[in-house]
């Protein structure tokens, strides 16, 4: 049995004390530690954070030998037990990493627990060791021997599985509920006082039971994938984001998202928390199980390639406010200006013209993660345009008699809930519609065209209206600005007038036509459209004079507005209905 001991070595210094112990080893026996974590497609080199590493063998210290960035070489002699040990730096606030400070603790095992070569088969171990008083350990891992604060030993299938259970440690709020008879417990960290924790279960259990019952149905034969699953929020002043895992997720988000007490209205900041938990607990189908062909074993040492995210991510994405509506936790109304939020932001990235969501899925490497000021005009979000090309799919299915619901299932039926290719995408549409979608796919996911949204709406009873750009808009500029600060570039957007004015991103824009910008609004006041004026930016201490011709027209895109028809034609209506509230 191979197993991890994880201590608090010192919380000031943000370091764990990580020991591994290898009953038997080889007599050259590899240690890895892996460079990426599922579900993050960054090479994050995890391996910088450890220190201290040496390695005993009876007792006896023994040659470590390192091969590589992320790998070592114990020279073993017998086949006395090996025991490995080292000090990791925990100071990651992310779900993807790990964190330790005075008042709490966080570890994925990819960042904590070296890889045994050749042993990844065997079950695997975890022992929390030492821990501040009063601290707490929640994970979704199966607990062998431990106290009533979840302190004690923990055992895996495999080293797959160990490192897909995330441990939260501190003192934290504890909450359980039953869906469609799976036990789940809600863990949240740093919760204000008056922090709503009966509300955020009760939410909570909509969504689950309504992804269970999608999946599964609700008949005495279905069956979760899973027998039990942990929710780990934890709350800061700022941050927004989530990690999946097989039982569990790990959550982020801002203290002023939670729910409070007295407050029965869903703000748009608890409407994002809610939509967050659905997306990451759709994942517990649809990239956990269903997963890329390409992902059916995971290669930690290098990328992970695969053409399918805009499936695993956009399709994930499509559905998480979808159920949100579905499940009654918001309106129509409420539901369509999310979308909306969508086609507006995807239609404003120019880089939708220069690469195929099935390009940006394969490139999410070296551009999606490691995003900079060209990358709106160099990629397209495959979680964004995915979840477009998966709402053209299901309102082009539902004309066709069908619906992406019956697909979804079909897909994890035939795969027995597990690695896909994009032939069994195609294959399953192709079975529940009756025809090929082969033109669809080829457009929609290898081209570079836009997705016929207008009339997909319109075929469902949704009105498409243009709203006016703002001078940013108009201008294909993102800035940052404040009263105190002005304005200030972060991104030249390809085609727009910006970049043809000159503007550069870092650029300070002080003043067009004579005027000093405080706000970059301000300047449609002061300039014609259709004529030139003299813009006024700092660039590296130097203040230069650019001409500026501001178009007549929104540019690179208005904002859409989505509003559903009050008198909808009767298979407009039905097909809505259909689509928003099953």
């Amino acid at each position: 049995m191979i197993t991890y001991r994880i201590d608090a070595e010192d919380v000031h210094a943000h370091l764990f004390r990580v020991t591994l112990r290898v009953p038997n080893p080889a007599a050259q026996q590899k240690l890895s530690l892996p460079v990426w974590i599922p579900g993050s497609y960054l090479v994050r080199e995890f391996a910088r954070h450890l220190s201290d590493l040496r390695a005993t063998q009876g007792g006896e210290p023994i040659a470590l030998q390192q091969l590589d960035k992320a790998s070592w070489l114990a020279s073993c002699s017998g086949r006395a037990e090996l025991v490995v040990s080292a000090l990791v730096y925990a100071f990651d606030t992310s779900v993807r990493a790990a964190f330790l400070d005075a008042s709490r603790g966080f570890f994925n095992g990819t960042g904590l627990c070296l890889r045994v070569e050749g042993r990844e088969d065997e079950p695997h171990r975890i022992q929390t060791g030492t821990l501040p008083r009063g601290w707490q350990v929640a994970t979704a891992m199966r607990a062998i021997k431990v106290d009533a604060s979840g302190r004690g030993l923990y055992e895996a299938a495999d080293y797959d599985e160990l490192v897909d259970h995330p441990f939260e440690l501190g003192t934290f709020w504890r909450g359980s509920f039953d869906a469609h008879g799976v036990p789940h417990q809600f863990i949240v960290a740093g919760a204000l006082p008056d922090f709503d924790g009966e509300r955020l279960l009760a939410d909570a259990r909509r969504i689950c039971e309504a992804q269970i019952a999608f999946w599964h149905g609700t008949g005495k034969r279905a069956r979760a994938p899973m027998e039990r699953y942990v929710f780990l929020l934890n709350t800061a002043e700022d941050g927004h984001g989530g990690l999946e895992h097989r039982a569990s997720t790990a959550l982020l988000s801002a203290r002023r998202n939670l729910p409070q007490r007295g407050r029965a209205e869903t703000s748009d900041n608890y409407a994002d928390l809610l939509g967050l938990i659905s997306h990451e607990y759709f994942h517990t189908w649809n990239v956990k199980r269903l997963r890329p062909s390409e992902f059916a074993r995971y290669d930690y040492t290098q990328e992970n390639y695969t053409q399918l995210l805009w499936f695993f991510e956009g399709f994930t994405s499509y559905y998480d406010d979808l159920f949100l509506r579905r499940c009654g936790l918001i309106d129509t109304p409420r539901y369509l200006k999310l979308l909306a939020r969508t086609v507006t932001g995807v239609a404003a990235t120019p880089g939708r013209q220069a690469q195929s969501v099935a390009q940006a899925s394969f490139d999410a490497w070296v551009k999606y993660y490691r995003s900079d000021e060209n990358t709106p005009n160099a990629t397209i979000s495959y979680y964004a345009k995915g979840s477009l090309v998966a709402l053209a799919l299901d309102l082009t299915l539902r004309r066709d008699g069908s619906s992406l619901d019956e697909v979804m299932r079909a897909l994890w039926k035939a795969s027995d809930g597990g690695p896909i290719a994009e032939a069994d995408i195609a294959a399953a549409l192709q079975r529940c519609a009756g025809r090929t979608y082969e033109r669809e796919l080829a457009e929609w996911l290898h081209g570079t065209g836009e997705l016929p949204l207008q009339g997909l709406l319109y075929s469902a009873g949704i009105e498409w209206q243009s709203q006016p750009a703002t001078m940013a808009q108009r201008l294909g500029l993102r800035v940052n600005e404040s009263a105190l600060t002005g304005v200030k570039a972060t991104h030249v957007l390809r085609g727009g007038a910006a970049e043809a004015a000159g503007i550069a991103a870092g650029d300070e824009i002080l003043a067009v036509a004579g005027w000093r910008l405080r706000r970059l609004d301000d300047a449609q006041r002061v300039i014609t459209p259709g004529e030139p004026a003299a813009l006024l930016v700092s660039r590296d201490q130097r203040v230069l004079t650019l001409r500026l011709v501001l178009p007549a027209d929104a540019g690179l895109g208005a904002p859409v507005q989505l509003v559903a028809d009050a008198k909808p034609g009767k298979a407009a209506q039905a097909l809505r209905e259909a689509w928003l509230t099953r």
